[in-house]
């Protein structure tokens, strides 16, 4: 297995709160305020990342959106190399998706596939107008057509690098790290 070491801090507490609120205003702004959105965080990172939008969104509009947690463990298209027994935690939402704009919020966008396990996710519980992306950090190294419709940051990584993203509600702190496979 491959060892890593911090190489970059790439974003600090203030630049996650600025991101975000950044991204925030820009959901509201496309979809001519929150009526008919949904946020969905995507299990960890992304429901933490979900809530503080929508606390931002609040703050704007004053209308929190509903936030719903995702867990695509089961969707995932590499989950006999998981485990034998891989760990499923409960997917909630709040509201029904028939007819909602959802925005699917999650930390790191890097080969799509997690998004394309969310978006098949999304589609078994119902039929939503549109589902939208939201990740803090695009990392590029893209497998499948999917693109972000709204970016914390776009940092373009080598294959031996990973991004670390830290939340408080997680790790104790509220930080990007690019780390880099040690030799």
């Amino acid at each position: 297995m491959a060892t890593f070491v911090d190489k970059t801090i790439l974003m600090d507490e203030q630049a996650i709160f600025r991101a975000l609120v950044r991204i925030a205003h820009e959901i509201v702004e496309k979809n001519k305020g929150v009526a008919n959105v949904v946020l969905v965080g995507i299990r960890s990172r992304g429901v933490p990342l979900a809530e503080r939008i929508a606390d931002a969104i609040e703050n704007i509009e004053g209308t929190r959106p509903p936030v719903g947690v995702l867990d695509i463990t089961l969707y995932r298209d590499d989950l006999s190399t998981l485990s034998y027994q891989p760990i499923v935690r409960p997917t909630t939402m709040p509201v029904d998706l028939d007819g909602k704009i959802v925005v699917l919020v999650d930390d790191v966008l890097y080969t799509g596939r997690t998004i394309r396990a969310a978006l098949d996710a999304i589609i078994d519980m119902g039929r939503p107008t549109a589902i939208q992306l939201s990740v803090l950090i695009d990392r590029g190294h893209r497998e499948l057509p999917i693109r972000a419709d709204y970016v914390g940051k776009n940092v373009p990584t080598s294959s031996k690098e990973s991004v670390n993203v830290k939340v408080m509600e997680l790790d104790d702190a509220d930080q990007v790290v690019i780390r880099e496979e040690k030799e």
